[in-house]
């Protein structure tokens, strides 16, 4: 099933994206390649792609899991949780209907 990664930024967290981005895109990768990622990306802080240094407010994830156990487990030991860059994540359960 797929479930749905909410997350919600720490004020400024641009720095602290930055430095664990590496880290966090390449355990998405890890999904990708097991065909396991619908969508993931962040939520810029303003409306454009590029919102420069005023940075993001989130980000969602929405991924095939076997459980919600296993989603909040993972979404749980993102690097970007380690790096403080979240200040809340909810997993919810997510069904596909289009496309």
């Amino acid at each position: 099933m797929f479930y749905a990664i909410l997350c919600e930024d720490v004020d400024n967290s641009l720095p602290l994206r930055q430095g664990a981005r590496a880290a966090h895109l390449d355990r998405l990768q890890t999904l990708v390649d097991a065909g396991r990622l619908l969508v993931a990306g962040p939520h810029p802080a303003l409306d454009t792609e590029d919102p420069g240094e005023a940075g993001f407010t989130g980000s969602l994830i929405i991924a095939e899991f076997d459980s919600l156990e296993a989603a909040t487990a993972w979404a749980d030991s993102d690097p970007y949780v380690d790096a403080g860059v979240f200040r809340r994540v909810v997993v919810k359960p997510y069904k596909r209907v289009l496309p």
